[in-house]
């Protein structure tokens, strides 16, 4: 602290303490405690490390990857992470940036950071590790249950369009593909083969991790069916090995057939890249060739990373052609650039599509705020709850007043159907859980879905959805996202669920209405963030989406104190 107050004072940032220092291979100027190699060439890609050992590890690859800048922030005494990010985005040569990251110091200025990589289109790229002890004595409402910290860091990284790594290899084949190609076009993976089984291994890990797989044209597999021999599948991906007559035209040909279809956005040439005396240099030529032709990115995508020959993957990295080197590590990275091209062709986010509204009630909030509830009214006596019930109009539900988690305690009363059944259901009820209740409409069946705000002490309000209902901490399917959201986004989101099959309906059943559901998902995450300094948490659990209509049938909102 004295060193970051003196530091602070005298305006001196401070790199570290507890780090490595720093390399600035394009200034030649190296702050470092350690060797590191001394001939590093000059490349496009930041690389920010709160680990000093990866911050080593990085400057000793031996795959050609290439920086301008890599750092070992250490405890960040005065200089967090994002001012490093706001330098190399000041830097013309800086095509990627990618970040080891244990926690955010400066959540504020790194927020500003992503967004200004964004609006550059620059990659950011984030290997998240570490759990907080952060705890809860107890919790208010589910939403605060499932979230967690890296729910947060979920919601940050998708609204920012960071592409999330889950190991170094990961990131490397990342960082190697992004910085040496970008994607021309949103579309999916197509990839040719000399081997049928790694053919099914790529099918396989594809389908696992999300990176699809587009079905062809007409035209293409018509193309396919001139080059492969016969007995061989016209089809993506493509196994182009028969007799290995001509082989070198057969695969530049299928690379080309696949780069020309309009569902394909990135080929990959799927060999092991051996010493095999016949094959290295032929198949090293097929990908360059490939490439040069291919109005698409083409990269090379060995299976296992012990067997590359290093010359040859010079030679292609040399030439231009990522090398990627592992099945899932390459897919994974495939898929970031795939995610990238997508994200870039979206339209603008839309605009707010409610205005900021003012209610004591969180009922009236709701409706203020265009969020459709059941009809709902109070009761606190048996006539009134007759007369209430008169007005709703029956079937009804009855709740216990004032009270959190109504289900667990016997607080919910379904389908009263008149009003002999509705002075037996009070008597039951008002005796075990007080005489306050509320009469509701008893809303059709659908699907349920739980929409839940927390507050997050660096980023502010997160949004969850999630499979909702009674299993909504059992399932724990959910999606966490940065509000506000539009409708477009919310829609996504739904996509990322398990039970996005379900919203779509099965066995013949009729399908929910994710309009509307994902039009009160807009409107609730712009309810949060106008009221945030309000509440600690919401709830809407269940929300329950019909064919149509989703309607919030039950609230709950924990104010501040």
């Amino acid at each position: 602290e004295s060193i970051a107050a003196a530091a602070n004072e005298a305006g001196v940032p401070v790199c570290g303490g507890n780090g490595m220092g720093f390399v600035n291979v394009e200034d030649a100027l190296r702050i470092c405690g350690f060797y590191q190699p001394e001939l590093l060439r000059p490349g496009g890609t930041t690389f920010l490390s709160h680990s000093g050992s990866l911050f080593s590890a990085m400057l000793h690859n031996r795959r050609r990857l290439d920086f301008n800048l890599v750092v070992s922030t250490g405890l960040e005494l005065n200089t967090p992470m994002s001012a490093y990010m706001d330098w190399a985005l000041d830097l013309e040569s800086t095509e990627v940036i990618a970040l080891f990251l244990e926690t955010i110091r400066d959540p504020d200025g790194f927020r500003r950071a992503l967004e200004r990589a964004s609006g550059a289109d620059v990659p950011v790229l984030a290997l998240k590790v570490g759990a907080t002890t952060r705890g809860q004595a107890a919790v208010a409402t589910h939403s605060e249950a499932i979230a967690g910290d890296d729910a947060v860091y979920a919601a940050l990284f998708d609204h920012y369009g960071v592409h999330r790594v889950w190991s170094m290899d990961e990131m490397a084949d990342t960082i190697e593909l992004l910085s040496k190609v970008r994607a021309t076009r949103p579309g999916g993976l197509g990839a040719v083969h000399d081997s049928g089984g790694e053919r099914a291994l790529l099918i396989d890990t594809a389908e696992r991790v999300g990176v699809p797989l587009p079905t062809l044209t007409a035209a293409t597999v018509t193309e396919l069916e001139k080059l492969l021999d016969p007995g061989l599948e016209p089809a993506n991906p493509v196994d182009a090995w028969g007799t290995g007559r001509n082989a070198t035209e057969v695969f530049v040909g299928c690379m080309q057939a696949l780069a020309a279809d309009p569902g394909v956005g990135v080929v990959a040439f799927c060999v092991d890249l051996t010493t095999e005396a016949d094959l290295s240099d032929a198949y090293g030529g097929a990908a360059i060739q490939a490439a040069r032709a291919s109005d698409v990115p083409v990269c090379l995508l060995a299976n296992m990373t012990s067997t590359i020959d290093p010359a040859q993957a010079e030679h292609l990295r040399a030439a231009g052609i990522p090398v990627l080197e592992g099945t899932e590590t390459g897919i994974r990275a495939i898929g970031h650039l795939i995610d990238h091209a997508r994200r870039s062709a979206r339209p603008p986010a839309m605009g707010r599509i409610t205005t900021r509204v003012e209610a004591d009630d969180p009922q009236a909030l709701l409706a203020g705020y265009g969020i459709d509830t059941p009809h709902t009214v109070g009761a606190a006596t048996l006539e009134e709850a007759v007369a209430a019930a008169g007005e709703v109009g029956y079937p009804i539900v009855m709740k216990a007043d004032g009270i959190d988690h109504k289900t667990e305690v016997g607080g919910v009363i379904l389908g009263i159907g008149d009003e002999t059944a509705l002075r037996e259901a009070y008597g039951a009820m008002t005796g075990r859980l007080g005489q306050r209740v509320t009469l509701s409409e008893q809303v059709a069946a659908g699907v349920e879905v739980g929409l839940g705000v927390v507050d997050d002490a660096q980023f502010g309000p997160i949004l969850l959805v999630a499979a909702g209902g009674t299993l909504i901490e059992v399932l724990r399917d959910h999606v966490a996202l940065m509000p506000p959201v539009d409708v477009e986004a919310a829609k996504r989101a739904l996509r990322r669920l398990a039970i996005s099959e379900v919203l779509d309906g099965v066995r013949g059943g009729p399908s929910a209405d994710t309009d509307a559901l994902a039009e009160m998902i807009a409107r609730f995450s712009e309810l949060a963030v106008d009221h945030s300094a309000r509440f600690t948490s919401m709830d809407l659990n269940p929300v329950i989406v019909g064919p149509d209509r989703a309607v919030a049938v039950d609230v709950l909102m924990s104010e501040r104190r």
